[in-house]
């Protein structure tokens, strides 16, 4: 059975989820035959980077867009050509893939060099996509530097990468740049919506909703996130299931926790932490999603503009709660508690108990009342 992030995996510019501006540009420069001999995409991981490279490679040789001069203003691949269908199935010999991480050195460089060398076989372009650039050596870089330099004209470089700030100015001064944003929980849960309608998956919202937060704006983590439950559960993704079998804690969980501590209602909130804990759910993942939560309460309390931001990064239902404790906070006091369980998830990590710092920062904070 094929995995749904590659059962799902665009097939055209178009289809590329959550970067339209991107996009537009790619496509504008492909139906104008405006083509630069390198790229650089840069963004957060599963955004959709080596995808849209892979695409762009079918753009600028399809055999439709060379012999039908109306096609080619579309500025994406015919998807039914033999081109297409090759570097679709990963047989295309122009099409030289290399991933960084694992090809550092100066040696596979000079290599790549050689390649550039040589004349396409079938295609128009021969296009190198280089994954996670970053990692390549000081050394590699500057032999790459010199290939950039003065490329060949039927040579084409895509370079990905998720760390931008490492890479050598005079390496992204010859490129063109593209960003690919993280995707916010409402488009990612959309697109989860959409996938789960098509392979008949029952699902609640909160479910997908949750998996769209773990997987921090990574369209592909969530696709994956969305498999693994489905190949365990079956065709069902409920709120009980993410939590089972990923470890997130749901978020009326967290919120409930979030009204004991703005009560200040000790008592409670131990009994439902050691509820939490023995029920086997992921006390790190807990802590942190509760930090955030109340660190949400405390900006929009101070900010009611950052509705507007925070809207595109949550779901409604937690929106409006966030919204309704907001108005009822003690702003110093809030501050104290999310110090408190950073401090207690740096400890926790080192810990064997780790529920006892947790409950430490809680008693510290909520005994007042006590």
């Amino acid at each position: 059975m094929l995995a749904i992030y590659r059962k799902y995996r665009p097939k055209n510019l178009s289809e590329i989820f959550g970067q339209e501006e991107t996009i537009k540009i790619l496509q504008s420069s492909a139906a104008e035959g405006k083509i630069s001999h390198a790229y650089l995409f840069y963004g957060p991981r599963g955004t959709g980077k080596t995808t849209t490279a892979r695409i762009f490679s079918k753009v600028v040789n399809c055999q439709k867009r060379q012999e039908d001069s109306s096609f080619f203003k579309k500025g994406e691949p015919c998807n039914q050509c033999l081109v297409c269908h090759q570097i679709d199935d990963g047989q295309a010999l122009d099409i030289i893939e290399i991933d960084a991480a694992s090809n550092r050195g100066i040696d596979e460089i000079r290599d790549l060099k050689e390649k550039v060398k040589t004349l396409p076989v079938y295609y128009k372009y021969k296009v190198f996509i280089i994954d996670e650039v970053h990692m390549l050596t000081p050394q590699a870089f500057n032999a790459l530097l010199k290939t950039l330099e003065e490329p060949p004209s039927y040579v084409i470089f895509i370079l990905a990468t998720t760390e931008y700030e490492k890479l050598p100015a005079t390496i992204v001064s010859r490129t063109q740049r593209f960003y690919f944003r993280k995707l916010t929980l409402q488009e990612i849960t959309k697109k989860l919506e959409l996938i789960s309608e098509k392979e008949k998956i029952s699902f609640e919202k909160e479910a997908l909703e949750m998996i769209a937060y773990l997987a921090d704006g990574s369209l592909r983590d969530a696709e994956s996130l969305l498999d693994q439950i489905i190949s365990l559960k079956g065709k069902k993704v409920t709120v009980d299931y993410v939590e089972t079998i990923l470890g997130k804690v749901g978020f009326m969980k967290v919120i409930k926790m979030a009204e004991f501590i703005l009560k200040k209602d000790l008592k409670e909130a131990l009994n439902f932490l050691y509820e939490i804990n023995n029920e086997g759910h992921n006390l790190f993942q807990f802590n942190k999603d509760l930090t955030e939560y109340l660190r949400r309460i405390l900006s929009l309390s101070l900010n009611p503009q950052l509705e507007k931001i925070f809207e595109k990064e949550i779901s409604q239902s937690q929106l409006k709660e966030i919204k309704k404790q907001s108005t009822k906070i003690d702003t110093s006091y809030l501050i104290k508690v999310i110090k408190s369980l950073i401090e207690a998830y740096s400890q926790m990590r080192y810990n064997p108990f780790p529920i006892v710092p947790f409950e430490v920062a809680l008693i510290e904070n909520l005994r007042e009342k006590e």
